[in-house]
């Protein structure tokens, strides 16, 4: 990895670096402070009972593996049924490891918040822990999937994760998303304060990138997962524009869950479903990103517990500590992802679609408006073609995963020395986009000064920010916008100011193309700004499973 560190910014002191963490375990081996209580609950969200593959550590023993593999937090999901978590939070605190409380296995199995599919980790829990001084979070496990598919893990009625939203417009159903998070994030905020403490971010933990903007203004913290099933681009570009907007940190979890196969300790079908050269360089793509925390999901993948407290790393766990113990002390950060910046802007209401177009919001009596598309087209021709023009994810026609074909072993096989003897590769980490970060239609014009092109699609768009992107044109910049988002005064091509205001119908327009053409960058490298400092990232392998990085000199492109 070629980095010119000399070429990072040495006048302001460093920021501190990411804490580092790791999510513990789902089918390797019991929760060690809740026993064969685990056992009794479905753990994972594949719909299949798993039981635990390796014996029970105990709980002294598996703080012994944290600290080994340079753990500063863990982050656990409480087992519903389970009460007592004094030794959890006292050997945490006897160990100096933060604790991040997720509400995952309780979104799986219940019990749930009135109305709704969603596990509300109760307030006695969160107030002991930060009166502990371990809390560092809570983490909310992949709630726009839960809001948008309600149906996933309860199946008694349709009860979406923030509330129902059926026959609702999407501002009235953004609306009740807002409530909702709101009250949760002051009900955690009520919690600490009781303890004496400070509050703590509330994490959306997202596998789809829709709704961080909407959860972000809600007052939760984006936590992207990368690897995953995601484009990693438009991951990080969607979940970095909302924490900068709106003021908010930014967490990442290295998601090994995925669809990739291959010649790896395999826990489950697709567990982990990413090489482990693949987790080497999503690693290092997610620190230098330069997050409040980082974390792994899931220990299962990094070891094997052989038994009275001997755990194997395996390849993955090598991958892992050789991040912790090597890369990172090598690679000190002198940004945070509060300094990013766009020189691209894509300007968007959330429709909550990522190209499915199917409950949007969690409506089900609907459809995500047509115009919605617009976004993927956008992302495509911002990515020289590389990104598909019909959805943001995996999860979209024209997709197989090679993991289905583990499905038919049965369960009590698992874990496999090997998925595959040969590796697949449907997931890669690289398109190439030019320092590109998403903002909403909230997005005020300040927020857009370093973007010399800024492109609005999807489905609505204020009056007044109609007026903030005219305004950033005149100042010098180069807004591409949707026909149907302008009022008629405003629906023509023209020079305004010292810049430009480019009308299009569709992107396939030669004046849309020429004006992406002359922002969008090389074709081959993908680069995201932070301040002064440019991370230059280059795709090593013909898939993009493995990535080069530069940390290059940035001049400053501020239009206003």
């Amino acid at each position: 990895m070629p980095v010119d560190e000399s070429a990072a910014p040495s006048s302001a002191p460093a920021p501190p670096r990411p804490s580092l963490g790791i999510q513990g375990p789902v089918v390797a081996f019991q929760d060690p402070w809740a026993g064969a209580a685990s056992d009794e609950i479905m753990r994972t969200g594949t719909g299949i009972p798993i039981p635990s593959q390796d014996p029970p550590p105990t709980p002294r023993e598996f703080v012994g593996v944290l600290r080994d593999l340079g753990a500063d937090f863990y982050v656990h999901h409480v087992v519903p049924t389970h009460a007592d978590h004094s030794a959890l939070l006292g050997d945490l605190a006897d160990a100096g490891i933060d604790l991040v409380l997720g509400n995952e296995y309780g979104n799986i199995n219940g019990p749930f918040a009135d109305g709704t599919n969603r596990y509300d980790l109760p307030a006695d829990l969160i107030r002991d822990a930060a009166t502990a001084g371990v809390l560092a979070g809570v983490l909310y496990d992949e709630p726009e999937h839960l809001q948008i598919h309600a149906d996933q893990y309860r199946h008694d009625a349709h009860l979406p994760h923030f509330g129902q939203t059926e026959g609702l417009g999407a501002d009235e159903a953004v609306a009740v998303i807002d409530d909702a998070a709101r009250g949760i994030v002051r009900d955690v905020d009520a919690a600490t304060s009781a303890a004496g403490s400070a509050s703590v971010p509330v994490l959306a933990e997202q596998v789809f990138p829709v709704m961080f903007h909407t959860l972000a203004r809600a007052g939760m913290t984006p936590a992207p997962k990368v690897m995953k099933e995601s484009f990693q681009p438009l991951q990080l570009g969607t979940a970095l524009g909302a924490a900068v907007q709106y003021g908010r940190e930014l967490w990442i979890c290295a998601d090994l869950w995925g669809p990739d196969i291959g010649p790896w300790l395999t826990r489950a079908p697709g567990f982990p479903g990413h090489s482990p050269a693949e987790f080497a360089s999503a690693l290092r793509l997610a620190y230098l990103f330069a997050p409040t925390r980082l974390f792994v999901e899931n220990i299962d993948v990094l070891v094997r517990h052989r038994g009275s407290g001997a755990f194997e790393r395996t390849a993955h766990g090598e991958v892992w500590r050789e991040f912790v113990r090597d890369f990172v002390p090598r690679h000190p950060l002198r940004w945070s992802h509060r300094d990013a910046r766009a020189d691209i802007a894509l300007v968007h209401a959330d429709d909550s679609d990522f190209g499915r177009g199917a409950r949007p919001f969690g409506n089900r009596a609907t459809t995500a408006p047509a115009t919605s598309r617009s976004v993927f087209e956008a992302w495509h021709a911002l990515s020289h073609g590389q990104l598909p023009d019909h959805g943001s994810c995996l999860h979209i026609p024209g997709y197989d995963f090679p993991r289905h074909e583990l499905n038919g072993i049965p369960r009590p096989r698992f874990p496999l020395d090997a998925g595959a003897a040969e590796p697949t590769r449907m997931h890669g980490l690289f398109q190439p986009t030019r320092s590109t970060l998403v903002f909403d239609e909230h997005v005020r014009a300040d927020q857009l000064a370093d973007a010399g092109l800024v492109v609005v699609a999807g489905s609505r768009l204020p009056r007044t920010t109609l007026e903030a992107l005219r305004a950033h044109a005149r100042a010098g910049a180069t807004v591409l916008i949707a026909a149907w988002l302008c009022d008629p005064e405003r629906s023509r091509s023209a020079r305004v100011g010292r810049g430009s205001w480019v009308v299009y119908e569709t992107l396939d327009d030669d004046a849309a193309q020429d004006a992406i053409a002359a922002h969008a960058g090389e074709p081959d490298v993908w680069t995201q700004r932070f301040g002064d400092v440019e991370l230059r990232i280059s795709a090593t392998s013909p898939g993009g499973e493995t990535l080069e990085f530069e940390i290059a000199d940035a001049a400053t492109r501020r239009v206003a």
